[in-house]
């Protein structure tokens, strides 16, 4: 008996499962090191002070009602806000915003210095200057995956009307698109 061949349209088609790998943390990153993800950052207050992460892992999940998700490692310095906070803002950043997201990115960095222009904005929530787009949003669940948990959150206020273009993380660091 002789094992089946393939013919030239399912040859054409057949994915090269030969190199694939073994499940790991490397793995993950290096096959999403090739999907390009806008960039948010989000900000929450605690204690009467403003704290804030860069996050790419922001997500659409309904319209109605208007959910959105986004993940964060428990071991974040902003981790405690996030999981103590009703109220967030998730903020769109522009492709001339490359410091920011990497100040908002940066451990121990004073993201919210004298450089970085923000204001209290609905439910005490700090909104950035200059960003494509933001919402205000009330967390409705904070689910455990792995060493994170995925927040999601239903927008109560926004303003999509920001200039510009946004900017991306793709292979490691910030990029803008390109037409």
């Amino acid at each position: 008996m002789t094992a089946p061949t393939a013919t030239p349209a399912q040859s054409a088609h057949t994915a090269p499962f030969g190199s694939a790998l073994p499940g790991s943390p490397e793995l993950l990153r290096s096959v999403f090191r090739q999907h390009a993800a806008g960039v948010a950052v989000i900000t929450a207050e605690a204690g009467g002070r403003p704290v804030g992460f860069t996050a790419t892992s922001l997500n659409s999940v309904s319209a109605d009602p208007p959910l959105l998700s986004f993940t964060i490692s428990t071991g974040s310095s902003s981790w405690p806000a996030i999981r103590d906070s009703d109220h967030l803002g998730v903020h769109i950043l522009g492709e001339h915003q490359q410091e920011l997201a990497g100040l908002f990115a940066r451990s121990g960095a004073d993201r919210f210095g004298p450089a970085t222009g923000w204001a209290p904005g609905p439910h005490e929530v700090p909104l950035l200057d200059g960003v494509l787009a933001w919402l205000v949003c009330r967390v409705v669940a904070r689910v455990p995956a792995g060493a994170h948990r995925v927040i999601i959150a239903e927008a109560v206020v926004g303003d999509p009307a920001g200039e510009g273009r946004p900017l991306l993380y793709h292979q490691g660091r910030f990029n803008a698109l390109r037409d």
